[in-house]
């Protein structure tokens, strides 16, 4: 459950709503089941950027932000999704323990049209603890195109409340919303009419008994989401449909991020000249241009390059299949496997968040309900290779595996193809590192999983997009500039700072020689991977940098260049291998670790995350390499 926080006086945030001004706004409370379109409510009335999603579990804290109508002021509460106020779930408890608070001057309850009578249930336990409640049914629009009619003036009546129906996503009604919200906080509402019940059983009959009365469906009202589903979630196809997404939108993150990485890298090479002219104008001692600019300037300028056309191209892709409504029939498919391993099938959908970026990931896994299975979720979501980690991987496919084909199509296909088959070995490792968990450190039995599969939905483009860049796409990238500077530092010191006329970086090398060895690798790539710790990206142009002996971050002309510079270092077929192994199944990333000592806020989970992909990954290589070197591929 969502923890209060204090104010200066000691007060909560709620009490500081009404005391932050002498005639304080009146509290509306916007309350409802998951995926029934309430954020959309709330973002509509208050012109906030709440993030909304075609799935269950999407809101898991409160949002608050001010309406202002007609000279008044009302001071919103998004609260978090509850089919329940009876339920344990965390973000259930929150929305319940709100509302119990009487905090509220209303509660506008938001209700799916397309299925009422799942929703009334919750509008009679509201009724049960205020009669100050407004129903807004929204997604009438849907209903409408689905054959659903629901007669509102007889629920209104029946009731005993007012009833308005609403399209919050064209913002169709939403001033009717907003006047009966004044009439419940006039005193003009209508008496409550709906009679108390004693048990759920009691509660359920009467929302059928209402839903019988006022709800009116054509026959075969869903009939297209259910031939979708015998397709989505067809035992036959599921899966292999789900792995064809995959890989059709890694294919398109491929192709489209390869011209924007090179403009941006050029252009990040010119401000570079700029900036060591603007320097040398100003009489900048040569140790410290080439700080500014060989370290710090040249890393911020690799992670963007390389890292913002991926995410820019793959989360807008990946928000279209959530508003679609698909990602839920993911978990659905992937359930069985996740309930084998003794761990939560929203897991898949935490999982899925971490192939754009493994914090935003862990931050998802918000969603899951058991502590013990948001743990082992938070774990184990690092083995989803993030897009920091898919050029590097995609330049190595394509260079030893894919044969470096002429065709750039062609080359983006086998690459493609390898990645979904790398993300398929992710995902068994996620399951077999799950299970290991639940069954040592993390012992329970998987805890009961009720998915609400929501209808298809035409996803809106325009704010999918808004949503993707200033959500995910920015948010992720501020994290990784922000650490990428220090690290650009460091890297600049260990470079130029020598010990018996050797470089620290080459010393630390040598000193991971012989394991690097052991795992089919070298000790420049164990370094490489070491002080890759702030961001991925960095990996690879360490490893050129410590190879041609440089004093800052190098970049190569293309992929031929790159495969013959490192084929003069040893590289095989082998080394690639076990290479994009290590780059599966190892520590998360500064920003990741950040984000998993938040949210568990534990340093001993925050180690332990680190810890247990890295010994996984190490195992692997030196077993692949074993292997690999017996059948002559070294």
């Amino acid at each position: 459950m969502m923890e209060h926080l204090k104010t200066k006086n000691g007060g909560t945030p709620d009490a500081g709503l009404r005391s932050a001004r002498s005639v304080p706004p009146p509290i509306v409370a916007l309350a409802g089941n998951p995926n029934v379109g309430k954020s959309t409510v709330f973002n509509a009335l208050t012109g906030l950027r709440q993030h909304t999603g075609n799935w269950a579990g999407k809101t898991v804290e409160r949002a608050r932000g001010v309406c202002r109508r007609r000279g008044r002021e009302y001071a919103m509460v998004d609260l978090p999704g509850a089919y329940s106020l009876e339920a344990e779930a965390a973000d259930e408890r929150a929305a319940r323990d709100f509302l119990i608070g009487g905090t509220a001057d209303c509660v506008v309850q938001v209700a799916d049209a397309t299925a009422l009578e799942r929703n009334l249930i919750l509008t009679l336990q509201l009724l049960e603890l205020t009669p100050s409640v407004v129903l807004c049914v929204n997604l009438m629009d849907e209903a409408a195109q689905k054959g659903v009619h629901v007669d509102l003036d007889g629920l209104s009546r029946a009731l005993g409340i007012p009833v308005v129906g609403t399209a919050a996503r064209s913002r169709r009604g939403l001033n009717h919303l907003m006047d009966a919200v004044d009439t419940v906080l006039d005193g003009t509402a209508p008496g409550s009419g709906a009679a108390e019940a004693d048990d759920t059983m009691a509660r359920v009959r009467r929302a059928e008994a209402l839903a019988r009365e006022f709800v009116h469906t054509d026959r075969d009202h869903d009939r297209l989401d259910r031939r979708l589903d015998r397709i989505f979630m067809s035992r036959l196809f599921g899966l292999p449909v789900m792995l064809a997404l995959l890989g059709f939108i890694f294919w398109i993150t491929i192709v489209g991020a390869n011209g924007p990485s090179a403009l941006l890298a050029r252009g990040f090479d010119a401000l570079e000249v700029q900036l060591r002219l603007a320097l040398a104008a100003i009489h900048t001692s040569g140790w410290l241009v080439s700080l500014l600019c060989d370290g710090i300037f040249r890393t911020l300028g690799w992670v963007v390059s390389v890292m913002l056309p991926p995410m820019a191209i793959f989360f807008p892709l990946f928000t279209l299949l959530e508003d679609l409504g698909y990602l839920p029939r993911v978990a659905f498919n992937l359930d069985g496997y996740f309930e084998r391993a003794c761990a939560c099938g929203k897991q898949a959908l935490t999982m899925c968040m971490g192939f754009g970026c493994n914090a935003a990931g862990v931050i998802g896994c918000r969603i899951i309900d058991s502590p013990r299975e948001r743990l082992i979720a938070i774990l184990t979501n690092n083995l989803a290779p993030c897009n920091g980690r898919f050029p590097t991987i995609i330049a190595l496919l394509t260079l030893f595996l894919a044969g470096g084909a002429a065709a750039t199509a062609g080359r983006s296909a086998l690459s493609a193809l390898a990645l979904v088959g790398l993300i398929a070995l992710g995902v068994a490792a996620t399951l077999g590192l799950s299970w290991l968990l639940s069954h040592t450190v993390l012992k329970g039995v998987p805890s009961n999983f009720a998915l609400e599969l929501p209808p298809y939905r035409l996803p809106q483009v325009g704010r999918v997009l808004m949503r993707s860049v200033l959500d995910r796409t920015l948010f992720v990238l501020g994290r990784a500039v922000t650490v990428a500077a220090p690290a650009g530092l460091i890297l600049w010191v260990l470079a130029h700072l020598q010990w018996h006329g050797v470089s620290l970086l080459a010393h630390a090398a040598a000193f991971l020689q012989p394991l690097g060895h052991l795992m089919g690798l070298d000790g420049t790539i164990l370094i490489a991977f070491l002080l890759g710790l702030p961001a991925n990206e960095i990996v690879l142009p360490i490893i050129l940098m410590a190879y041609t002996a440089a004093g800052g971050l190098t970049a190569v002309a293309g992929l031929t260049q790159l495969g013959g510079l490192l084929a003069v270092h040893g590289w095989t077929a082998l080394t690639a291998i076990c290479f994009i192994l290590f780059s599966l199944m190892h520590f998360p990333c500064a920003t990741t670790l950040w984000t998993i000592g938040r949210e568990t806020g534990s340093a001993k989970w925050t180690a332990l995350s680190a810890v247990l992909p890295t010994v996984l990954g190490i195992v692997v290589c030196i077993i692949v390499a074993a292997v690999g070197r017996l059948l002559g591929l070294a």
